[in-house]
């Protein structure tokens, strides 16, 4: 098994650490790893549909494609063979780099167009309820990095994982002072941070990659009345820091920045 495998397992088992979300069936040398990875997507009427997502990942993986299989028992047999078909698709795209937790987050964002108009899937009482218990409302996180060195690739990464989370907010540059802010599904923040630690998104001095270690969150809240809420994930470059406490006025953020981003100049 590559270093690039031990790393993305523990990257997902790190990502999957709910309850019965995660589960190694295999792991050999010769034959790869099987696991199991048990989820929800979104269904036709915004439902939460449970998945399990089995994975085999062969001896040379990521340079070939993964072994899949789909259960859901709210699915027909037929839907889930589609869904299959669909995930191989998107792998075939993301040959030779690390995929499952793309293809999860693909296919919770995109289930609903692939199995359709559901006939019996779940009752729209079942539906309310689902949603319910899952929706933690909008929140709002600021990170704080030390430093970037590889800044283009980081950027570029920064910018792939929002977007697959589904995540808006701003990466900000202000002289030596660089921030994230994150606004979205409060499950989505918190598996931006687990990839945010556990990936080699930067370089270190010698020019190799390496995880981020100089990370810290400044505040975590649940976004309020008063606080703006984002439409998309933009980089920005401040001239100065008056510019930057304009951004967190205009986002309601005035108090926290006092509170959190002041104390970074000193």
């Amino acid at each position: 098994m590559s270093e690039l495998v031990r790393e993305e397992l523990a990257a997902l088992a790190a990502i999957f650490c709910g309850p019965d979300e995660w589960e190694v069936v295999r792991c050999s040398e010769t034959d790869g790893v099987s696991f199991r990875i048990n989820t929800n997507g979104q269904g036709f009427l915004d439902e939460n549909i449970p998945l399990r997502l089995s994975f085999h990942l062969p001896a040379t993986y990521p340079s070939c494609l993964p072994g899949i299989s789909v259960n859901s028992e709210h699915l027909t047999r037929a839907q889930c063979i589609v869904i299959k078909e669909k995930l191989l698709e998107q792998a075939k795209n993301l040959l030779s780099e690390p995929m499952i937790h793309e293809l999860v987050l693909w296919i919770q964002q995109h289930l609903k167009h692939i199995i359709g108009q559901p006939e019996t899937i779940v009752s729209s009482e079942d539906c309310t309820l689902s949603k319910s218990i899952m929706d933690d409302g909008t929140w709002i996180t600021l990170l704080h990095l030390d430093h970037m060195r590889a800044k283009t690739k980081y950027i570029k990464t920064v910018e792939k994982w929002t977007s697959n989370l589904r995540l808006a907010g701003r990466l900000m540059f202000c002289g030596k002072i660089i921030l994230i802010l994150l606004q979205g599904d409060r499950n989505s923040i918190k598996e931006y941070l687990i990839l945010q630690k556990t990936s080699k998104v930067d370089v270190d001095s010698s020019g190799k990659k390496c995880k981020e270690k100089m990370i810290s969150v400044l505040f975590e809240t649940k976004v309020q009345m008063e606080h703006k809420r984002f439409l998309a994930f933009e980089v920005k470059e401040y001239s100065s820091l008056d510019e930057l406490l304009k951004e967190f006025e205009a986002a309601g953020l005035k108090e926290l920045f006092s509170e959190f981003v002041l104390p970074l100049v000193k």
